[in-house]
């Protein structure tokens, strides 16, 4: 039996010499197991700023809002990114609360902590003065840094918190964590009167029950003249998810491999009609539905994978992606209704032709279908980042257009999910790599992808496009460390293709640049680049050449020169 992560809670909250209590704090274990793998346990503790009429809604809504909506962001999402996005959707609303009364010191402001276990991970986001501590091996690690600012000869003020501005910067951080660990979360009643070192000796002494010792460290807290509310969370991490090597294959293998399939066999109620396509790694079917008829895909295994973990997991993954997104620019999953006995999964039957085959038939540049292509494929793009995705294997056969000319991107053999990726897992995951000549440079060199690097892919596929060739030639899959990276060299399409206005070419080259920060941030920019004329483009663009491009001037004089001498040379050799 696989162990689940554990924990046990104890808190404290008492509102000491004030007439109210303006700390709010919480904790949600899911008992769905399912939920608590995917997105784990959350803990959070709010102070709302005294000088606030509101402080207590203030940090009520911090702690409800943090808590249900958490569990609400999709679970493709990593904890980063669910965290982030809910606390900037609260601060939002504070903020437009408190512009509502247009009064300061009516406003919803309140400091903030939150501690989130998933897997065998903490995650942290923290703004204002509350704190969080780690208690590990008898000694106590603050791992929160104070937004305060002190002013010479003033006291100190609040330098963030939730509420006070449209824009939030919200401290993240991660850690691994050992079972036993204990983390501590206190608001600045609690820390400002008790040092370090007295919340020690209470974490070390013989006590055990968690609210007991946050009962301590209240009643000591205001023995030493807090005036503040006082409130403090303790966490003990009692068990972390584990599972052996062999458990988790028993899993993955819970439905056998399909008998071989040929035209006529019926697997689970869909009759193969013909073998699609099949590779090293997969077969693809077309098959009909008994029994509505409906033609489509199944996609099955392939045996040289049997024994391979990561394989197997990353294949069940491709239908749990197909699943979660939604956009008619990708293809989509069928959801089986009848049993299913054996491993695979059915996708919508797309008639058509990979843009691959696209740009063998096109013998003409037409920049107009270009667009609404690369528009189509965009759209798909942003359905996967939109779920914290990485399609990371762009690539002409992996975009299908439709008789009808829409577009749809498939295979997500390579997709990286965030939210996955958060948990561990004893299957040795490799990330794998598109094909190379699409494949941006940062992967080439072990390093982590972002949206920037879809975006890479799809610049060179609309080069190709427009050139039949690739933005680095075959020098890109050639390139596996830093030196080699530098040393690409980007060729205008100009050289190819004469009539494509330059700052379209602007737009492809910084598209596919071999840094990533010095890419388009968004791929909306990219498209509305390719649409119409950015200036900054056409600036350069009415610049001498010799400033533009200062290679190609003095290639062409120097051809000048040749010719003139030749001349030069012929007409005296005539004398």
């Amino acid at each position: 039996m696989s162990a689940k992560l554990k924990v046990k809670v104890g808190s404290c909250s008492v509102k000491g010499l004030k007439e109210e209590n303006q700390d709010s704090l919480g904790h949600i274990i899911p008992d769905n197991l399912n939920l608590l793998a995917g997105k784990g346990i959350a803990c959070a503790l709010a102070d709302g700023v005294s000088s606030s009429a509101e402080a207590k809604q203030a940090s009520q809504c911090c702690i409800t809002g943090f808590l249900e909506d958490y569990y609400s962001t999709p679970d493709s999402w990593s904890v980063k990114k669910s965290g982030g996005k809910v606390l900037t959707a609260i601060n939002n609303w504070l903020f437009s609360q408190s512009n509502q009364y247009r009064d300061a010191s009516r406003g919803l402001v309140s400091t903030f902590s939150a501690l989130v276990l998933k897997s065998t991970t903490a995650h942290l986001f923290h703004v204002g003065d509350t704190r969080i501590y780690l208690f590990r091996a008898n000694n106590l690690e603050q791992l929160t840094t104070d937004h305060r600012i002190q002013i010479p000869g003033e006291k100190e003020y609040l330098a963030r918190a939730m509420g006070v501005d449209f824009r939030l910067d919200i401290d993240y951080k991660s850690l691994s964590v050992d079972v036993g660990d204990l983390f501590l979360i206190t608001t600045d009643g609690v820390h400002d009167y008790l040092a370090d070192k007295a919340l020690t000796k209470i974490l070390r002494s013989d006590e055990t029950d968690l609210n007991t010792l946050c009962e301590t460290i209240v009643k000591q807290s205001l023995e030493n003249k807090s005036s503040d509310n006082v409130s403090c969370q303790l966490i003990r991490v009692t068990e972390l998810p584990s599972q052996d090597a062999d458990e988790v294959f028993s899993q993955l293998t819970e439905y056998p491999f399909p008998p071989e399939l040929y035209e006529g066999v019926i697997l689970d109620g869909y009759r193969i009609t013909r073998e699609l396509h099949a590779s090293s790694t997969s077969q693809l079917y077309l098959a009909v539905d008994t029994d509505t008829d409906e033609k489509v895909v199944l996609k099955t295994p392939s045996v040289n994978f049997e024994d391979d973990p990561a394989y197997l997991e990353r294949f069940q993954l491709e239908e749990w992606i197909g699943r979660r997104i939604d956009s008619p620019h990708v293809i989509r999953t069928v959801e089986q209704i009848r049993p299913r006995r054996f491993m695979y999964y059915v996708m919508e039957y797309i008639e058509g032709k990979t843009l691959e085959q696209w740009m063998v038939d096109q013998t003409d540049v037409d920049l107009t279908v270009i667009r609404n292509i690369v528009s189509q494929t965009v759209s798909g793009l942003r359905a996967f980042h939109r779920m914290d995705m990485l399609h990371q294997d762009i690539k002409p056969g992996n975009i299908m257009i439709t008789v009808d000319g829409v577009v749809k991107i498939v295979d997500f053999g390579s997709t990286k999910i965030a939210g996955i990726a958060d948990i561990s897992t004893p299957v040795q995951r490799s990330e794998l790599l598109g094909t190379k000549n699409y494949t941006a440079p940062e992967y080439l060199l072990g390093e982590s992808g972002t949206a920037r690097s879809d975006m890479f892919s799809l610049g060179c596929i609309i080069y190709e496009m427009i050139t039949k060739k690739l933005p680095y030639g075959s020098t890109l899959s050639r390139s596996s460390d830093q030196a080699s990276v530098k040393r690409l060299k980007y060729t205008p399409i100009s050289n190819h293709v004469s009539d494509i206005p330059h700052w379209v070419d602007k737009a492809i080259r910084t598209a596919v640049q071999v840094n990533p920060d010095n890419r388009y941030e968004r791929l909306s920019e990219l498209e509305t680049d390719l649409r119409k004329p950015n200036l900054v483009y056409l600036k350069e663009e009415s610049l001498p050449l010799m400033e533009r491009n200062p290679i190609v001037f003095w290639r062409s004089v120097s051809v000048i020169l040749l010719v003139t001498n030749v001349v030069i040379i012929y007409l005296y050799s005539q004398t």
